[in-house]
């Protein structure tokens, strides 16, 4: 990059990099993840860069979901600024519940389209394709600066979308299957090869928590993921990036001792309070991939009829084990700083080993073969944030993983 002026993105200054600043995603990543790959011996490098960078912990926005944290990571923003607060919103007017992937419902630049309109070469590998739109708005990609696609539909890239053509051929490696960790693989090794041959000024890897979500802390597929990670996190430390580590969200176990799903069903409850359908509950963790976690998360939403009582309401669901918050529209807006106009009329978070439901008959549970683990509340909040540099954090109260790329262009600028 040569130009030298400081890069503004929604009101934030971002270091203009001598090397490439890198932001790792690492999606579903619980503290404890690290932590017992590291005592087990399988993270040398990580280990390493803890010991001489910079270590702290983060808190994710809430809800705690994959698609409100990527783009808040995106844009270093929280939600009430670039808009995405869930993977699946309610359209109270139309009546019709949508994704919200579609990139008319990002309402603010991504750091990426700033540092690409400053003249840097960008480049985005995510791991699942609901993200890559919204990652990639406001690039271009003919003029070889931006590269933007997902490993799940890599055999498809082309450079007029992409910026890459069949960047599986690229890469040298097969499609893999979505539901698997080779997926977040396929990000890692796209995120060395690029650093190695296109090298970018900033880049972003997010990847996918299928393991997170089958698999506790120190478990072997567990540690095998993190054990793999390590190996291109060493690669891309050696090449002289400077690189943030942080996470969208945690992963707690929401499951019974018996292994069955811990699960309060809220538009059960609300059918039986205010009849049938009167209410509409919407969970934003709902996306195209639920054989992991069965659209079960710990946040949730909810629209009333007209002239429901919403103080009574939400007194009797605050006095419902397992429920941690009932809060008004008004009151989520401020303490979760999620834009009003994509909320329901209450917001629901349930407590560390519990999730959320509609109707219990809505919910296709077949598919899970493991004790369920999930995220969306304040028990998944906390995550890690690690520079391999030594910088200077300040005394903020609070660091968040949308800081990622504040710190990895200063780290970068160096």
């Amino acid at each position: 990059m040569n130009d030298q002026t400081p890069v503004v993105a929604n009101d934030r200054t971002y270091a203009t990099p001598k090397t490439t600043a890198i932001a790792i995603c690492l999606d579903g990543c619980e503290p404890a993840y690290l932590d017992e790959a590291i005592a087990a011996g399988l993270m040398p490098h990580l280990k390493r860069i803890k010991a001489t960078g910079t270590v702290r912990f983060a808190h994710s926005v809430i809800p705690s979901f994959t698609n409100p944290n990527n783009m808040s990571i995106a844009t270093g923003r929280p939600p009430s600024v670039h808009g995405i607060c869930g993977n699946y919103l309610y359209d109270p007017e139309t009546k019709t519940e949508v994704m919200m992937n579609d990139v008319h419902f990002l309402r603010a630049p991504t750091i990426f389209q700033k540092f690409y309109d400053a003249g840097s070469k960008v480049a985005v590998v995510t791991a699942k394709d609901k993200l890559r739109a919204l990652l990639g708005a406001g690039l271009k990609f003919d003029e070889d600066r931006a590269i933007c696609f997902s490993a799940e539909r890599s055999d498809i890239s082309n450079v007029a979308e992409h910026g890459i053509d069949n960047a599986s051929k690229w890469l040298g490696m097969d499609v893999p299957e979505v539901y698997s960790a080779e997926l977040s693989e396929f990000v890692f090794a796209a995120g060395v090869k690029l650093l190695e041959e296109w090298k970018p000024d900033v880049m972003y890897l997010t990847t996918t928590d299928f393991v997170q979500h089958k698999y506790a802390p120190g478990i072997k597929q567990a540690n095998d993921f993190y054990e793999m990670f390590d190996k291109y996190l060493g690669k891309l430390d050696e090449m002289g990036a400077a690189i943030v580590i942080t996470g969208d969200h945690g992963m707690k176990p929401k499951h019974h001792a018996d292994g069955s799903p811990s699960v309060i069903y809220i538009q059960d409850v609300l059918d039986e309070w205010l009849g049938e359908a009167a209410a509409r509950v919407i969970l934003p963790i709902t996306d195209p991939y639920v054989v992991h976690h069965g659209a079960l998360g710990s946040f949730a939403t909810a629209y009333l009829p007209e002239g429901a009582d919403r103080a009574d309401i939400l007194k009797r669901l605050s006095e419902i084990d397992g429920i941690e918050t009932a809060i008004t529209r008004e009151e989520a807006v401020i303490r979760f700083e999620l834009p009003a106009d994509r909320i329901g009329d209450i917001i629901l978070t349930s407590g560390e080993n519990i999730t959320i439901g509609t109707s219990e008959h809505r919910h296709d549970l077949a598919a899970l073969n493991e004790p369920l683990r999930s995220h969306g509340g304040l028990h998944e909040q906390v995550v890690p944030f690690i520079v391999n540099r030594k910088i200077d954090l300040g005394d903020a109260p609070e660091l968040r993983n949308f800081d990622a790329f504040f710190y990895a262009t200063a780290a970068a600028a160096q």
